[in-house]
């Protein structure tokens, strides 16, 4: 059963602007007013403007009306058609639409960012050494989701939950000049760190947010990122059976997002058609057939 709560987001044109007026707290709350609002008028201002500025594709969209979404948060994490992404045979899918930023090996315990920049995987996963251990001179994957792309994600393979954390951070946008431009990125900004166990191997799904407080959400716990935590907070799942099927929707977050999977050496061979700004789909393969 989904235990989402309605998360916080608002068009990135708005925000900008509120920045300028508003000290940090007072503009994550009111963009959380914003993006929940029901009004009828104001909802509609808020997705006309975004449908403007962005190339969305609401005919994959379950309801494809954007008059008829309550809220612009509703809008933004709208759900596909079924049917629209068809799960390739493989060991593992890709869990998102957006496009590769960079995947390859992980060197020891750095990941590659951007030309000249790595960051640590300890870090990453919230100074957790004995899980970054796991996937020292693994395999990495790290897919951005632009705003116009769809924002719900799911399982790259069947898996078992055994852990959660939040780590608090940053909320820089992870668009690909900041990806390129901001040192150690992914591992400052806030993010949620999942856990699971699979027929393959151990593996790490890490969603990391952007830009507005209250953006990441799982099926199981609902709003992860609760507002203005400074504190790290984990989660345990040993004793409770969290079972998510490939393909099986995970969680969900808002504009400009980014997910980094983790995989345990000799787990997972990348096929050669993807590199870095490969354009992906929910559902593809990113592993060489079973």
């Amino acid at each position: 059963m989904s235990n989402f709560q309605e998360s916080k987001t608002v068009p990135e044109f708005l925000f900008v602007w509120l920045k300028r007026l508003l000290p940090g707290t007072a503009l994550s709350r009111f963009a959380g007013l914003l993006a929940q609002s029901q009004h009828p008028r104001l909802s509609q201002i808020l997705i006309n403007y975004f449908l403007s500025r962005h190339a969305v594709n609401l005919a994959e969209a379950a309801n494809p009306d954007p008059r008829t979404y309550p809220s612009f948060n509703a809008f933004f994490t709208r759900a596909l058609r079924n049917g629209v992404r068809p799960l390739a045979s493989a060991a593992y899918i890709c869990p998102v639409d957006g496009a590769i930023s960079q995947l390859g090996d992980i060197k020891h315990d750095q990941i590659f960012q951007a030309k000249g920049q790595y960051y640590s995987t300890r870090v990453l996963l919230g100074d957790d050494s004995k899980l970054a251990a796991q996937f020292e001179n693994g395999s990495f994957c790290t897919i951005y989701l632009s705003p116009k792309d769809y924002h719900r994600v799911h399982m790259p393979c069947q898996g078992h939950l055994t852990g959660m954390t939040y780590v608090p951070g940053q909320l820089l946008s992870v668009n690909p000049a900041n990806a390129r431009h901001v040192p150690g990125l992914f591992a400052r900004n806030e993010r949620v760190v999942c856990e699971f166990d699979s027929p393959n191997g151990p593996f790490v799904m890490v969603l990391v947010g952007a830009t507005i407080v209250g953006s990441i959400a799982t099926t199981w716990h609902g709003t992860v990122n609760p507002e203005h935590s400074p504190h790290l907070q984990r989660h345990e799942y040993n004793t409770q059976p969290i079972n998510l099927a490939q393909g099986q929707e995970m969680g969900r977050f808002m504009l400009g997002s980014t997910v980094i999977l983790l995989f345990p050496r000799d787990r997972i061979t990348f096929p050669s058609s993807l590199h870095s700004e490969s354009p992906v789909k929910l559902g593809e393969a990113i592993s060489l057939s079973m």
